[in-house]
């Protein structure tokens, strides 16, 4: 095959889970160019990877040349051989299909059996419901429809010069060089409010990191949670707690950061996959969401979730309006299961992970 176009996922966290499918692709056709398609908030997930060609960005709203129609005429220049679909989607199906790609391989679901080449089916139950099954599963099912061999589960990340100055400056700004170990605390989620863990217990896990065990902390955020941020180092009432609100954010900034640190905790949210991407251990908080769809098989992780009546539900707002999901999760709890990664899976010095990038 000379060229062929993969159709990146649309959440951020899937991005990352794809890795391993889109690392077994460049491995099974090392001649071919590779062509990703995808959101531009996603783009900078894969920047500095070297997979690519070329990059297609996809926005409905967006530039004239990011809609559909441009992104046709750009796919029916480059003649792609074939097209991995990882959304569902039937517009990317159809996408593919309109863009010339001559062979389209998806899951047929969303009405657009008739536009893929190759059909691949999700796991149903008796009743042909679907079965909660590992995403990273699913896309590795897709690479191995194209002729890869199984891709495995290590996920992969990397970082460019840009990304590591500006991790550069976030650690020299707050001295976290002065640390033996810093860990990350993620408290956004972009699903809903119903993954959120209480300000005030992200507040509480801090102040015990960095009391009973000596850490540097650092809060990541994003654009529309820096104030979310603020309020936890100040709840945390500690000098070494220390958020990203005042940075210029990125997910290039985010992805070096995680890279640096002895441990995540984080939601369920994209950051997580950082982690296991970058070798970090991490803990992430589960509420709302079923830990089987999101599973990576990553040894350097503990997965928290208390069973309710009421989950997992899935649902992006509390529909009990009580939240106990997450509420019932204590600080203590996720202390417990972050020291004992911290002492399974020491970090080397930070001077010595700095100078690995």
């Amino acid at each position: 095959m000379d060229r062929i176009a993969l159709f990146l996922p649309n959440w951020v966290g899937d991005v990352v889970m794809a890795t391993p499918a889109v690392r077994a692709v460049r491995g099974a056709f090392p001649a071919a160019e590779l062509v990703a398609v995808c959101k531009p908030y996603v783009a900078d997930i894969l920047a500095g990877a070297p997979w690519f060609r070329d990059v297609v960005l996809l926005d409905r709203s967006g530039p004239r040349e990011r809609r559909f129609w441009a992104v046709v005429r750009q796919l029916r220049r480059d003649r792609c051989d074939a097209a991995i679909l990882f959304p569902n989607s039937f517009r990317s199906a159809l996408l593919a299909r309109v863009g010339g790609c001559r062979t389209v391989i998806g899951f047929a679901r969303y009405g657009r059996r008739l536009l893929l080449s190759t059909k691949l089916r999700h796991r149903t139950d008796g009743r042909g419901r679907f079965v909660p099954s590992p995403v990273i599963d699913d896309y590795n099912r897709l690479a191995v429809a194209l002729g890869t061999p199984a891709p495995g589960h290590r996920m992969e990340l990397f970082t460019t010069p840009a990304d590591e100055a500006a991790a550069d400056a976030v650690w020299d700004r707050f001295g976290l060089g002065r640390y033996a170990r810093v860990v990350g605390l993620n408290p956004g989620a972009a699903f809903g409010a119903a993954k959120h863990w209480p300000a005030e217990s992200f507040a509480a896990l801090a102040r015990m990191l960095t009391q009973r065990l000596g850490c540097g902390v650092v809060i990541l955020c994003g654009p529309g949670e820096r104030e979310a941020a603020r309020a936890i180092a100040e709840q945390s009432r500690s000098p070494h707690v220390h958020p990203l609100s005042d940075a210029p954010l990125s997910l290039g900034l985010t992805k070096a950061v995680v890279r640096r640190l002895s441990l995540l905790v984080t939601t369920d949210s994209g950051p997580r996959h950082f982690a296991a991407a970058f070798g970090r251990p991490v803990v992430t908080l589960f509420g709302p969401t079923h830990i089987g769809w999101t599973e990576t098989y990553y040894e350097k992780a503990i997965h928290l979730q208390k069973p309710v009546p009421c989950g997992p539900c899935q649902q992006r707002v509390c529909p009990e309006k009580h939240h106990r999901c997450m509420h019932d999760l204590s600080p203590g709890e996720v202390f417990a299961a972050a020291d004992r990664l911290l002492n399974r899976f020491p970090l080397p010095h930070d001077r010595e992970v700095r100078r690995a990038g």
